[in-house]
This record gives structure tokens, sequence and C-alpha cells, in this order.
């Protein structure tokens, strides 16, 4: 009884899925018979896995996930903003400048598709991509930023609160193996987003009735062209008729002598 107890303790122990895996890691376990296993070892949960009893079968890959964060500065001006100031006569050309800092992390449940479709196979792979992933979150948030109209309303957000929701929810979109994304602004100068919005109605105002006033124009012109045409060929037509038949001169003038 006693040789069963101890064989059952070690192979309770050799086949604890979590042994070699320290309490703030994750494992993703590769085997000769199994592969890779599409379940992650996660710490404080149990598991027993009978083919880690096979001497040299397993293979065991482990990670830390840590938080990663990053700086990032910018500026620019509101879109036409320089239009919008020499429309109006001002100084002011609605210019930006921006410090930002964001934070995420890799999901835990991502760590088994990193090591099977990106090879990630030790801490300094994942830390890499951790970092690429980074520079490529910059990217987007700077590429974003600098995008247009369809932005400025994000800027705003970014510039006066601190925060962008609608941002945060985009990044966490177009990089979905990431979590708890977090951007934060740290310095901003910002415009009279007040001043930027009354003017730019102001300028659309005037750029609709410009633009009803020419066509309006063109459309005359056009119509005096199409008249000035008609003209042209009905004189050419009678020219030649009269070419044709040059007794039509004597007719006409016969005609003008009655009337």
């Amino acid at each position: 009884m006693l040789v069963l107890i101890i064989l059952a303790g070690l192979a309770l122990f050799f086949g604890w899925a979590q042994r070699g895996v320290p309490p703030d890691s994750y494992g993703v376990m590769r085997s000769k018979t199994h592969d890779i296993d599409p379940a992650l070892i996660m710490p404080g949960k149990f598991r027993w896995v009978w083919y880690r009893l096979i001497p040299t079968n397993v293979k065991m890959t482990v990670l830390r996930i840590s938080p990663a964060s990053r700086s990032v500065s910018a500026n620019g001006s509101l879109p036409s903003g320089a239009v919008y100031s020499a429309f109006a006569g001002f100084d002011e050309n609605f210019s930006w400048e921006i410090g930002a800092a964001f934070s995420f992390s890799i999901q835990p449940g991502a760590l088994v598709q990193l090591v099977t479709k990106n090879n990630i196979g030790t801490q300094e792979d994942l830390v890499k991509y951790q970092n690429d992933t980074a520079e490529q979150i910059e990217a987007y948030i700077l590429r974003r930023v600098n995008s247009g109209d369809e932005f400025a309303s994000q800027i705003e957000d970014l510039l006066q609160n601190g925060q962008s929701p609608q941002l945060e929810s985009e990044i966490q979109e177009q990089f979905p193996l990431i979590e708890n994304f977090s951007l934060t602004v740290k310095s901003a100068k910002f415009p009279d987003f007040g001043l930027y919005k009354m003017v730019k109605g102001l300028y659309d105002e005037y750029v609709a009735r410009q633009k009803e006033y020419i066509t309006g124009d063109l459309r005359e012109k056009a119509k005096d062209r199409i008249d000035s045409r008609f003209r042209f060929d009905e004189l050419e037509l009678y020219g030649e008729l009269l070419t044709k038949y040059p007794i039509l001169i004597d007719f006409m003038a016969l005609e003008n002598s009655i009337k």
C-alpha cells in the first residue's frame, strides 16, 4: 500500500501541468505525442496531464506577461485651419500639440496562438513582440491624429478631456491580442474649438453661396452660348440656300419692298 501511495504521489507530481511554471507566469506545453496543447497552463488552476509522465516528451514554454508602456507626441493644426484663419483674418492658425502615454498588456489567452503562429519561444521573443506591437500602436495613433476632419472630434476629446474612449476602442479592435489599453494625455496645447467651429461654419456658408452664384452665372453663359450657336447655324443655313438658289435674293428683296 505504501509503494502504491508513493507511486501515485510521483505520478501526480510528474503529471502536474504547473510543474516548472512560476506562480506569476503562464505555460504553453508542447509534446512529441500531442504537439502544442491548446489549453494554456494558468497559475492557480490545477491540471494533470498524463503524457507528462513520459520522459523527455514534454517541453514547456514559460512566459510572463508584464504591462508595456510608451510615450507618444504629435503636433499639427485642425483640418483646414490655415484656410479658415486666412478667411477670417485671424492670426490664430488653430495649431495643437499633444504629449501622451499609452499602456497595454498581451492577453493571456493569446499566448498559445503566439507560440503557434508567431514562433514565440522565449520571454525575450514575447518582449520583442510586445515592443513591436507598441510601435504599431504608436504609428496608428499618429496616423489617426493626422487623418483630417473625421478625427477632429477625437482630437478635441484628447486635448480637452485627456482621454478618447472612441480611439481606445478603435485600437482595441485593431489589435485584438492586447487588453487593458489606456491612453492618457500628459501635456497639451490646444486652440479655441468654439472659434474654429464658428469660422468653419461661416466659411462653409460662404463657399455654398459662391457655388450657387458661379453655377447660376455659368448656366446663363451656357444659355447665351447655345443661343449664339443656334443663330450661327441658322445664318449658315441661309448662306447655303442663297448660294444654291441665288434667285432667292431677288425674291427676298421683292418681299421687303412689298412690306
